[in-house]
C-alpha cells in the first residue's frame, strides 16, 4: 500500500513527498481510511508506530476547503513536549495546505497564545491552559469539527480527566473524536464510551518492545547505580542516551552526578521552566548533550530518531512502562539497545518481561578493574 491509494487532497499529499514518506506504516494503513470517512476511533499502538501522522493527514485533508481563522480542529496533549512534536507534523505536513495550527500550554506567555488563538485552525493544546483559556473567553470552540485525544493513558496518569470532561462540555456535540493511546485502563475506556460515538477500534501491535531494541540488565545495589551507569556509558561511548529515573529529584541530581562525571548530560523533569525544557531538548537532539536524565512523563513527546540507548536507572513499575521507555531508540529500521540497572526489589518485573518477550533477557556484568572501583564507588555511596 502506498500513500496515494488513500486519494488525499494533492496539497496534502505534496506534505507527505516533500518528507519522503513512500509507504505508511500499519497503523496509518488502518486508521486513515475510516477517519476520512468521519468516523469517531479509537486507536492503540505503541510509541514510535506513526501514529501523529495517522491523525495529522485526515485532520489537513478534511479542513483544507473549508473556512479559515477559527478553530475548527482541536489536538489534547498531557505534555508541552509532545503538543511542540505534533504542531511540527502539522506544520511539515500542510506544508502547502495554508492552514494555521497554534500551540497552548503553560510555562509560557499568555498574550502570544491568546492572539494565535484568534487565527488558528488548529490548536494542540495541554489541558490546564486550554481551560484557563476557555473559562477566560480567550479560546472559542463553537466552530469545531475535530478533536484528538492523544496519549489518553498520560492524560489519566497525569489527572486531567477531570479537565478534560469540562472541556468536552464546552464543545459542539456534532464532531468527529480521535482518542489514541498505548494502554487502555478502565479510566480511559470509560472516557472514550463518553466521549466518541459508536468509534472503530483500532489496535496494531503487542504491548511489547519494537523488535528492533535488544535487552539487557545489570545487577545492581541501590547505593552502586550512578557508579555502574556511569562505567557503562563509558564502554558504550553512545552519543544519544536516555536515562529514566522514577522521581524529578533524581533526574535531576543524577544529571549534575553524571556532568561532575565528564558526560554531556542534562535533565528533562517537571520542575524546569519551559525555556529550559527546550534548551535541554534542543541540546540533546542537536548533540551537545549526550544523555539525557528524564522520568517517564517529561518524556512523553520526545521524538529524537537517532538514540542509540535507554538506560533505566530506576527500573519502571510495570512492562507497559518499560515499553514506553524502551520505544525512544531503535526507530524505523535503526537498531536500540535497552539497559536496565535492576536491584533485589525488581525480580518480579523481570519475569513479567521475559513472560511478555517471549524470551530470557541477557544478564550482563562489569568485569575487570573497573567493575571492582565501580563496586568501591557505589559502597562508599552507600
Amino acid at each position: 500500500m502506498s500513500f496515494q491509494s488513500f486519494s488525499l487532497d494533492p496539497r496534502v499529499f505534496a506534505g507527505i513527498e516533500a518528507l519522503g514518506y513512500t509507504e505508511p506504516t500499519p497503523i496509518q494503513q488502518r486508521t486513515i481510511p475510516p477517519l476520512l470517512l468521519g468516523r469517531d476511533l479509537v486507536g492503540v499502538a505503541q510509541t514510535g508506530t506513526g501514529k501523529t501522522a495517522a491523525f495529522v493527514l485526515p485532520i489537513l485533508d478534511r479542513l483544507i476547503d473549508g473556512p479559515r481563522g477559527c478553530v475548527r480542529a482541536l489536538i489534547i496533549a498531557p505534555t508541552r513536549e509532545l503538543a511542540e512534536q505534533i504542531h511540527r507534523a502539522f506544520g511539515s505536513l500542510g506544508r502547502a495546505s495554508g492552514l494555521r495550527s497554534a500551540t497552548v500550554y503553560g510555562g509560557v506567555a499568555w498574550l502570544p497564545q491568546a492572539k494565535a488563538l484568534r487565527h488558528a485552525d488548529v490548536v494542540v493544546a495541554c489541558p490546564g491552559r486550554l481551560l484557563a483559556h476557555l473559562e477566560a473567553r480567550t479560546a472559542k470552540l463553537s466552530s469545531l469539527q475535530i478533536l484528538v485525544l492523544d496519549e489518553a493513558d498520560q492524560l489519566f496518569d497525569m489527572g486531567f480527566l477531570p479537565s478534560i470532561r469540562r472541556i468536552l462540555g464546552r464543545l459542539p456535540a456534532s464532531r468527529q473524536t480521535m482518542l489514541f493511546s498505548a494502554t487502555m485502563p478502565d479510566e480511559v475506556r470509560r472516557l472514550a464510551r463518553e466521549a466518541l460515538r459508536d468509534p472503530v477500534a483500532i489496535e496494531v501491535g503487542e504491548a511489547a518492545p519494537p523488535a528492533t531494541v535488544s535487552h539487557a540488565f545489570y545487577s545492581v545495589s541501590h547505593g552502586g547505580k550512578t557508579a555502574v551507569l556511569i562505567e557503562i556509558l563509558r564502554r558504550t561511548q553512545a552519543k544519544s542516551v536516555i536515562v529514566f529515573t522514577r522521581t524529578k529529584h533524581r533526574a535531576k541530581s543524577l544529571a549534575r552526578d553524571l556532568a561532575a562525571g565528564g558526560c554531556r548530560a542534562v535533565s528533562l523533569q517537571g520542575n524546569l521552566s519551559q525555556r529550559e525544557r527546550e534548551r535541554a531538548l534542543d541540546g540533546f537532539r542537536s548533540g551537545r548533550f549526550g544523555v539525557l536524565v528524564a522520568t517517564d512523563i517529561a518524556a512523553r513527546g520526545i521524538d529524537v530518531a537517532t538514540v542509540s540507548h535507554v538506560i533505566n536507572y530506576d527500573a519502571p513499575a510495570t512492562a507497559a512502562a518499560y515499553t514506553h521507555r524502551v520505544g525512544r531508540t531503535g526507530r524505523a529500521t535503526r537498531t536500540g539497545e535497552a539497559l536496565t540497572l535492576v536491584t533485589a526489589d525488581d525480580v518480579a518485573l523481570v519475569k513479567t518481561l521475559e513472560r511478555v518477550l517471549g524470551k530470557r533477557l541477557e544478564r550482563r556484568q562489569l568485569r575487570g578493574r573497573d567493575e571492582r572501583g565501580a563496586r568501591r564507588s557505589g559502597n562508599a555511596a552507600a
